[in-house]
């Protein structure tokens, strides 16, 4: 079996989404879908994809790349919103939307079973994240809450922490996955805008860090012990020195933590998970297998494929130089522990 933890499906077309925006704001202005503040240089999707559908918009074409050529069992959808909106009410009407337009559209006429979904909230709206999470809850294909890697205050800040609550009580993880580029964004980096794509690609996945210590710190791991967290966008391959370093801190500092009752590296594995990425971890496939034991990384990573983007991963290419047991974790394991789903027979 192969779960695929991180797809992205798009709109057909920009206009789609008014469809499912209540009438108050079908009028209202709203980003693009490509608004992006950094764009590839060859295009942010596979090149096959270009022509007669926006890639990764049609279902069945998704399905038969994931399920037929990449022999895929399952795939996660985790749709990307419009950014960091000004109008934060917008925003949240924006994520719901997106939630009934993924149910509309995916979901509900999967009759083989294959998709799962995410339910997308405002975080700069707390209130309105958790009704709409209490809204959406209970459907059964429905398997995790979705953020923005962007945001104004670390997750582990305490106005965030009843949407936290909220996923933990109905069992579900939360994704933290890159949703900017539209309306009013964060820099990308921790010291500001980066000058070029790659600067932009290699830096952003690392402000996950920064949530997770938050969360860590802040004790919300510590009284919230079915809460888990998803990053999607890669940086685990930096996960083990950030990790030694907070430690260090930590075990120097204790006194002003004194919620935190054990080593931080020791909440990663009841409490975090992260999406593979191509670009993440040492460039020769021999290295790899030592590479994963640091940390335990084969239990906290989980395949994502990253589809429909330009860096798009085949299973193969995540799991070479991988031994048989971290290969299982990987591709399927982890997932299947982390949303329930059972081996298709």
């Amino acid at each position: 079996m192969i779960i695929d933890t991180n797809v992205q499906p798009h709109f057909r077309y920009n206009a789609e989404i008014r469809r499912y925006l209540p009438e108050a704001h079908k009028l209202r202005s709203i980003p693009d879908v490509e608004q992006q503040w950094y764009q590839a240089p060859g295009g942010d999707y596979r090149q096959d994809l270009y022509g007669e559908h926006y890639p990764g918009s049609d279902p069945e074409t998704v399905g038969r790349h994931l399920f037929d050529d990449m022999g895929v069992t399952y795939a996660i959808l985790n749709p990307l919103t419009r950014g960091n909106i000004a109008d934060y009410l917008l925003n949240s009407r924006i994520c719901a939307a997106v939630n009934d337009w993924l149910l509309d559209r995916w979901l509900e006429p999967d009759t083989a079973d294959r998709f799962r979904g995410t339910i997308r909230v405002n975080p700069e709206d707390p209130k309105g994240a958790v009704a709409e999470s209490e809204r959406l809850a209970g459907h059964p294909k429905l398997v995790q809450v979705g953020v923005p890697m962007q945001s104004r205050e670390p997750y582990g800040k305490p106005m965030f922490e009843p949407i936290w609550e909220a996923a933990a009580a109905h069992g579900l993880p939360v994704a933290v996955h890159i949703n900017g580029g539209n309306g009013v964004d964060h820099p990308p980096t921790f010291a500001g805008h980066a000058h070029t794509y790659p600067g932009y690609a290699a830096f952003m996945p690392l402000n996950y860090f920064v949530h997770l210590a938050a969360l860590i710190v802040e004790g919300v791991f510590g009284r919230h012990p079915g809460l888990k967290f998803v990053f999607a966008d890669g940086g685990y391959d930096i996960l083990t020195p950030l990790m030694w370093r907070l430690d260090t801190f930590w075990l120097s500092m204790r006194d002003q933590t004194p919620w935190v009752d054990r080593y931080p590296s020791e909440y990663l594995p009841g409490h975090v998970r992260f999406c593979s990425s191509v670009f993440d971890g040492p460039m020769e496939a021999e290295k790899t297998r030592r590479w994963m034991d640091f940390s335990d990384k084969a239990g906290l990573l989980m395949y994502g494929s990253s589809y429909p983007h330009w860096s798009t991963s085949p299973p193969e290419a995540i799991a070479d130089g991988l031994d048989d047991a971290q290969r299982a974790k990987i591709l399927w394991q982890n997932a299947s522990e982390l949303y329930g789903l059972k081996e298709r027979v």
